[in-house]
């Protein structure tokens, strides 16, 4: 017999305008979402975020040595971006600034 794993919920509760109200829904409905999954969504990534900015990175003194001899060196094209980078931007053509 299987057993599933119990969901342990905790609520979170918040006072919050009807503007801001307003605008969550607005931004739920246009990804197909409930308010409480976007919200929910939203405030872990927005934690993660956090987190990752002040986390440390540890590494051994080797390690560190490779990484700034990678960023230190001279930079090695990457070809797709060259070849972007070489494009006209859609606004910048004749047919863009005519209109047609």
């Amino acid at each position: 017999m299987t057993r599933q794993a119990q969901r342990k919920e905790h609520p979170l509760s918040m006072r919050l305008p009807d503007t801001d109200i307003a605008i969550i829904d607005r931004a739920a409905r246009l990804r197909g979402r409930s308010r409480t999954d976007f919200v929910r969504d939203a405030a872990v990534r927005a934690a993660e975020d956090v987190l990752m900015e002040t986390t440390p990175i540890r590494m051994s003194a080797e390690g560190f040595d490779a990484f700034m001899a990678a960023v230190s060196g001279p930079a090695t094209p990457v070809p797709e971006m060259v070849e972007l980078f070489r494009r006209v931007a859609p606004w910048e053509t004749d047919a863009a600034s005519t209109g047609s």
